[in-house]
């Protein structure tokens, strides 16, 4: 089938909300692999998990991220991602521990029935993070895929009207953002969260569909938030909030080519096209 059009079909998009167990490698990618299959059972066509997926997040020490982190491709828990998405015919983007000689990143790889793809690495470090991982080096990729443009943002990268529209820019369509959010200060536990509405936001200014897979549970006594969501290139919910608590998969079908006509807000008004580059570039 020619690339234009696999593209303009629709697309069945799944956000696995479930919670890692920090240190315990090989249980979660074995609890990964259970529900990548249901959501493949269930049509999902491209599917995303958490951020850190494979390792958890609250490390004690570089020493125990060190033994816990992999290289992207070649290391374990990528491989059994690749193996699962050849096999399933699926794309698959996760959160990842990498290690990089002896560099540490808190990392996104996408693969799909073609084997590997690509590796983001999370530009904008939240809290701790800083103490064990560097700064991304590559910038921010789109991978062209028979399902659409997809670009990758990770957590605290979605407090950054940036990332996204550097994306936009790009030519994303869809944007797949593994994260473990928290609460953030002063948030009112029985509001919207804040990052469903920056995302939200980043959705509707930039026409990209977007779709946040979050984990649940505390780990170490830091909580994490849930609500997973999928929005629409118009900013409104396709599906979710996801429960606070509760491990969920959220499915929703988005059709990446139809994000120039969502960028048209009426018949004088696109949001690309009113832009002001002649002022602020």
């Amino acid at each position: 089938m020619p690339l234009e059009t696999a593209q303009s079909n629709p697309v069945t998009i799944a956000c696995i909300q479930f919670e890692p167990k920090i240190g315990e490698v090989a249980a979660n990618l074995d609890a990964i692999e259970e529900r990548v299959r249901t959501a493949h059972a269930k049509g999902a066509q491209l599917i995303v998990l958490p951020e850190l997926a494979d390792s958890g997040y609250v490390f004690d020490s570089a020493e125990e991220l060190a033994k816990l982190a992999r290289p992207i491709p070649d290391g374990e828990s990528a491989q059994r991602l690749i193996t699962l998405a050849a096999e399933l015919d699926v794309y698959i983007v996760s959160g990842l521990a990498e290690v990089a000689g002896d560099t540490f990143y808190n990392s996104a790889m996408l693969c799909g029935p073609e084997g590997y793809i690509g590796t983001y690495r999370k530009m904008h470090l939240w809290y701790r993070e800083n103490l064990f991982f560097e700064k991304g080096d590559l910038g921010l990729p789109v991978f062209d895929t028979p399902l659409g443009k997809i670009g990758i943002a990770i957590c605290y990268d979605g407090w950054f009207p940036e990332t996204f529209r550097q994306l936009a820019m790009k030519g994303a369509e869809v944007i797949c953002v593994p994260t473990n959010w928290v609460p953030m200060p002063d948030q009112d536990p029985e509001a919207e969260a804040m990052s469903n509405i920056l995302h939200k936001a980043a959705a509707h200014s930039n026409g990209l569909f977007i779709a946040c897979a979050d984990r649940v549970g505390t780990e170490r006594g830091q909580p994490f938030i849930g609500q997973s969501l999928i929005l629409d290139a118009t900013g409104w919910p396709l599906a979710g909030p996801a429960s606070r608590e509760e491990e969920d998969i959220l499915y929703a079908v988005i059709t990446p080519s139809a994000v120039p006509a969502k960028r048209k807000l009426n018949e004088f008004n696109d949001i690309f096209g009113d832009r002001r580059s002649d002022v602020y570039g």
